[in-house]
């Protein structure tokens, strides 16, 4: 109750400020309207009509959670493309597109926290690496993603690789990043004395590492790997606004060619929850590794 209560208030206070928001972004197209009809409009009937227009500037906060009911449960269970009906996911359900993004990123995220660890390893045991992988890495991450994901995808079409691997790869260069700076900090934690007296022991490089330096690095790996999968997320999303087969870019982008903005902000809530889960079963994996290493109770 001690964390619920101040979450709850912070989510009232800004239902409160978006309902409130609502109102003077969708009341022009009213006045308008009321305008041409030669007809006066109350306030109260002008809040009203703000809070459910078809193709408002601001969708009130109970439109977009009717469209995300819409198009996941009523859509599978009632549409004709639905599960229920053929079988297998509409592609006009944000459960599908959800499950198309979800693929791209986690792919992506294995692939980045994968060369992640490997570089960090290399940069933390060998001096060369780290006077000349750790700037280009870093130098790297300062290329905007929106310009470079469309070259991305055109580069590997053209020798024939298309479908998830483009999303994939994006997803990882976003994702590697994170990882890369969090091992590298936890890799090199040991202070002086831990380190002299695995000499001591006579520990070779190996021991040393499993033993002392990777259970170290731990906090500093999920910490990065909570922000690498978050990364990873956006990545895929910007890889899909140019390919156009499905996913969560995807319907943010067809929502902006036709005026949706419901659509658009369902599909950024939808993602926004992706987010959230992937982010939290990151944490409950820590949560379990760390207690069974005895690092957290």
């Amino acid at each position: 109750m001690s964390r619920t209560l101040p979450v709850l208030t912070v989510v009232a206070a800004l239902l409160a400020l978006w309902y409130l928001a609502v109102i003077p972004m969708n009341a022009q197209w009213e006045r308008d309207q009321a305008a041409r009809a030669g007809a006066d409009l109350p306030f109260g009937q002008l809040v009203a009509r703000t809070m459910n227009q078809d193709r408002p500037v601001l969708p009130a906060p109970h439109q977009v959670v009717a469209e995300l009911w819409n198009s996941t449960v009523i859509e599978e269970l009632t549409g004709r493309r639905g599960w229920w009906n053929s079988g297998s996911l509409s592609n006009r359900s944000l459960i599908y597109h959800g499950w198309v993004t979800l693929t791209a990123t986690m792919l992506g995220f294995a692939i980045g926290t994968g060369a992640g660890i490997l570089l960090a390893v290399g940069i933390v045991y060998n001096r060369a690496m780290d006077a000349s992988v750790m700037p280009w890495a870093i130098a790297s991450q300062t290329i905007p993603i929106i310009a470079l994901a469309p070259m991305i995808i055109v580069v590997l079409n053209s020798i024939g690789i298309s479908g998830v691997i483009p999303k994939a790869i994006i997803a990882a260069y976003l994702s590697f990043f994170p990882v890369v700076v969090g091992m590298v900090k936890g890799l090199r934690a040991p202070d002086a004395m831990q380190l002299d007296l695995m000499k001591t022991y006579s520990a070779s490089g190996g021991a040393v590492f499993f033993k002392l330096r990777l259970p170290t690095s731990m906090p500093y790996l999920f910490a990065s790997l909570k922000v690498g999968i978050a990364a990873a997320l956006v990545g895929t999303i910007v890889g899909e606004l140019p390919v156009q087969q499905g996913g969560l870019g995807v319907r943010l982008l067809s929502g902006s060619y036709y005026g949706q903005t419901v659509q658009i902000w369902a599909a950024l809530f939808a993602a926004a929850i992706l987010a959230a889960g992937l982010v939290g079963i990151v944490g409950t994996i820590e949560r379990r590794t760390l207690k069974r290493m005895g690092m957290a109770t």
